[in-house]
């Protein structure tokens, strides 16, 4: 979808590209109110939304409702920017771009969060800066509980769950060569090796029962059976799957 040439009816292959003079004549104008310039200072920055809406291509959204929403944020950057200032305009506008974009993505995320836990989040993040600005470090989650005069666990839980979602495909790194992933940086302890070994005993400890013995192991303990249950199965009584099961896990420890 991201690589469509066609998005919200603009063919992107054509879309122009403003030289940096053209922008300062253009903003010029559109101080004085001029629409024309505002229109065509949009569409001269188009390129910039589609660069934006490429770092969310694997989320799984439609590219013309990203675009859309990316054009908002262009829209405001440039209500907002203010000339005066030694910035360009890219670097201030693709931090808008993204933020709308991520606040459209947050509303529209079927994980639901309560309007309580959001205002909880707004305020952590309010007295977050506030403390950076009054003792000039990042404050602890310690910090912002007492500024707020809350537990930590709400500030936790509220932090929680106001972050996005991300893809285990999303890209972390990229050096011009393959990309590390999410994924590549998450650890698999199901299948570490200390689990594959174990495995193994388990197995090995497992050959060494009796039919029965092997019977109830695995009713009771891969199969989650109560000792009731056991007994009924096999057509014994619950004293001696208890006693059984206990001589056979005595068994297995030797070789476990």
């Amino acid at each position: 979808m991201m690589n469509k040439v066609e998005i919200c009816g603009v063919n992107t292959s054509k879309l122009p590209l403003l030289s940096s003079e053209q922008m300062e004549a253009l903003f010029v104008r559109i101080k004085q109110g001029d629409k024309a310039a505002r229109e065509e200072f949009i569409e001269g920055n188009l390129r910039l939304v589609l660069s934006v809406i490429q770092r969310f291509g694997n989320r799984g959204e439609n590219a013309d409702d990203l675009f859309q929403v990316g054009c908002i944020g262009l829209i405001k950057a440039i209500d907002n920017f203010d000339v005066t200032q030694n910035v360009k305009f890219s670097t201030y506008a693709v931090p808008m771009i993204i933020g709308e974009i991520r606040r459209y993505l947050r509303d529209n995320n079927p994980i639901r969060v309560s309007r309580s836990l959001k205002d909880t989040a707004y305020k952590a993040l309010q007295a977050r800066d506030k403390l950076i600005g009054q003792e000039a470090r990042e404050p602890t989650i310690t910090d912002i509980a007492r500024e707020l005069n809350m537990s930590k666990e709400d500030v936790v839980m509220a932090l929680d769950a106001i972050q996005e979602p991300i893809s285990l495909f999303e890209s972390v790194y990229h050096d011009g060569g393959d990309a590390i992933y999410v994924m590549d940086q998450v650890s698999d302890e199901k299948n570490s090796d200390e689990k594959w070994l174990e495995s193994i005993a388990i197995n090995e400890a497992m050959s060494k029962l009796s039919e029965r013995e092997k019977k109830i192991v695995d009713l009771r303990f891969f199969q989650g059976r109560t000792q009731m249950e056991v007994a009924e199965e096999i057509g014994i009584s619950q004293a001696q799957v208890s006693r059984l099961e206990k001589s056979a896990l005595k068994h297995m420890q030797k070789y476990v």
